[in-house]
């Protein structure tokens, strides 16, 4: 969601540049403008005219609750079916910090295995060489590490097939107004 907010950053915060995917420490005191919020992560201008996104715990020093932390119900069992199904809803809230469309709508997800502790995603990208790969696998791995049972995760980058738009779901479609 596109949203204009002002805050002031309440303690360092670690965020990561965008486009570049550099790691920064964003120092107490930081004003900056939220422009996007999408699944949990921020993208904000800085004072010092920086794009950044923030996420993760790191959102408390701006003022916001982490989100998305899935759970199973209580006394619901956790069978593979049932991670499968919060695998694929804990990806919908991972985004490109530059396309407010989640990757699984984007049809960025190509493969995604469950072994006991464990989950694999491959994956690809929009663009090959995008700068923000690094950062975007690490978003992902990092949700799906906070799932019931998942004590490890990998993500693998793939290019074959290579990504096109048809891979996109109708929804995406008519949010980047390609319909």
């Amino acid at each position: 969601m596109n949203v204009r907010e002002e805050v002031k950053f309440s303690r360092n915060a670690e965020a990561v540049m965008i486009p570049s995917g550099e790691r920064v420490l964003v120092p107490n005191g930081s004003e900056a403008t939220i422009t996007q919020s999408l699944g949990g992560s921020y993208t904000l201008i800085t004072d010092r005219g920086l794009m950044i996104r923030v996420s993760g715990r790191e959102v408390e020093a701006i003022g916001k609750t982490p989100e998305n932390v899935p759970d199973v119900a209580p006394g619901e069992a956790l069978t593979p079916e049932k991670l499968e199904e919060l695998v694929w809803e804990q990806l919908k809230t991972c985004f490109d910090p530059e396309i407010p469309v989640n990757i699984v709508d984007l049809g960025l997800i190509y493969e995604i295995k469950i072994q006991p502790e464990r989950v694999d995603v491959k994956m690809t990208l929009t663009a090959l060489g995008c700068p923000m790969a690094g950062e975007v696998m690490t978003d992902v791995r990092d949700h799906l590490l906070t799932l019931p049972g998942v004590k490890d995760a990998g993500v693998e980058l793939v290019y074959d097939p290579p990504w096109t738009p048809e891979r996109m779901t109708e929804e995406a479609r008519w949010e980047l107004g390609m319909v």
